[in-house]
């Protein structure tokens, strides 16, 4: 076989792979649709595990968050379910995060407020763990990074997924605050593509990321499983991973649409490169460290996990280093044919997708809708920035392979990047602030 008809079928079945897949996400994400309307028409029948008010404890790490760390505290207070309090993991910050926090927790007496203050920079996921393992007695447990903001009625939401007494741990919805950059846009689309591919995962049983926004689990089913591991760069991950090792069937883990929270986007090229270098790389490390899983025929395990989700997670990286080979080949077929319809054809299709994306999202505005619209047409191309961001990255896991096997303790230190802050929609105003300025004048 020569060089050009290797090319050929490189392209011909990535082509195909990204298509079906495509199709498969629509159908998938529909049926999860027509689900989720049918549970929120039940939503509020008393035998809802929310008319129970279990006592849920979010808990908030931070490190260096003086830009961020009031507004998050706003958006949970404002919150609609009764029954939860807070916890802040101070894990030694050298800003002011400290001294809001203690601040915050004076001006505000009413709210259940608890502040862990650390000595020394442990990581994140260590001092999840030190917080999980001495201080939390609630039934369930949210993480929100300090970062985000919860929509108003995201807790109450969260906790009804738990009637379902197989149901261990619920994704959140995270979405991509509104900066009208075009790395923010571009990671917003990101995004939404991304979580409505989650619907289909959770419709199928075959979910086993659950991120760190606004992610809530059975305290007892993480207490089970030890808590986070911290020998890899991505402690979520890890966290959700060794959940489904127990068998998923048993241990499902889902995503909530309507459990809405907002992130901060990244604010350059560097940063979105060291944030999507980290992702995969802690990828890489969970799937080697739970490979039995790959292929396992287990009646613990759904198929579409073993034999489909997984395999598929590795096989996408691949399919990411190739992608310049299939770039180079289009442009080659476009030029020998003298055609455009290849690149035609791929514009419309993603076009499309992307547009049927924006426009079935649960949460947002129509006027936002609107704005969102006027960057479909662009989307296609602005999107070849992640591509290369992507690329870049797992080429560099690919170059550190030989460090994937040897894990060890990754959670030593944790650097916080660089905040936008600000007020979100919805989120009061912060006061906090101002008032120890004002302390200092």
């Amino acid at each position: 076989m020569d060089f050009n008809t290797f090319l050929f079928y490189l392209f011909t079945a990535t082509s195909v792979i990204y298509i079906t897949h495509l199709g498969f996400y629509l159908i998938g994400a529909s049926l999860y649709d027509v689900w989720q309307a049918r549970r929120r028409m039940r939503f509020h029948m008393p035998q809802s595990i929310v008319r129970l008010h279990p006592n849920v404890t979010v808990l908030v790490p931070a490190h260096n968050e003086e830009k961020v760390i009031e507004r998050c505290l706003q958006s949970i207070f404002k919150n609609s379910y009764s029954n939860f309090d807070v916890m802040v993991v101070n894990d030694a910050s050298t800003d002011a995060t400290k001294h809001i926090v203690n601040l915050y927790r004076k001006l505000h007496p009413e709210y259940k407020l608890r502040v862990i203050h650390r000595h020394m920079n442990t990581g994140k996921g260590a001092a999840l763990n030190y917080a999980l393992g001495r201080y939390v007695k609630s039934k369930f447990v949210m993480m929100l990074d300090a970062d985000s903001v919860l929509a108003s009625d995201a807790i109450e939401r969260a906790i009804s997924y738990f009637s379902d007494p197989t149901v261990v741990g619920v994704a959140a919805n995270v979405q991509v605050m509104n900066q009208h950059t075009t790395l923010s846009i571009l990671q917003k689309f990101e995004h939404m593509i991304g979580y409505r591919a989650k619907k289909t995962y959770s419709l199928t049983n075959c979910e086993f990321v659950v991120g760190g926004v606004a992610s809530t689990y059975r305290t007892k089913s993480i207490r089970a499983i030890g808590f986070y591991d911290t020998d890899t760069m991505t402690e979520d991950i890890s966290l959700s991973m060794k959940i489904v090792a127990r068998g998923n069937k048993a241990n499902r883990l889902v995503y909530a649409a309507d459990v809405m929270a907002m992130t901060e986007p990244v604010e350059s090229f560097r940063g979105l490169f060291r944030q999507r270098y980290r992702w995969k790389y802690g990828s890489f490390q969970n799937i080697l460290k739970h490979n039995q899983l790959i292929g396992k025929n287990d009646q613990n395990y759904t198929s579409m996990l073993t034999i489909y989700r997984l395999p598929m997670a590795l096989l996408s990286e691949i399919l990411l280093l190739l992608l310049p080979f299939t770039w180079a080949y289009a442009v080659y077929l476009m030029v020998m044919h003298n055609s455009l319809i290849l690149l035609l054809g791929t514009y419309i299709t993603m076009t499309a997708y992307m547009f049927l994306t924006l426009w079935y999202d649960e949460h947002l505005r129509f006027r936002e809708r609107l704005y969102l619209t006027l960057y479909v047409p662009l989307a296609y191309f602005i999107f070849y920035i992640m591509d290369v961001i992507q690329v870049m990255a797992v080429t560099l896991c690919v170059l550190r392979a030989h460090r994937l096997v040897q894990r060890h303790s990754s959670g030593s230190i944790w650097h916080s990047p660089s905040r936008i802050g600000g007020q979100v929609i919805g989120v009061p105003a912060t006061n906090s602030v101002q008032v120890m300025e004002k302390t200092h004048e």
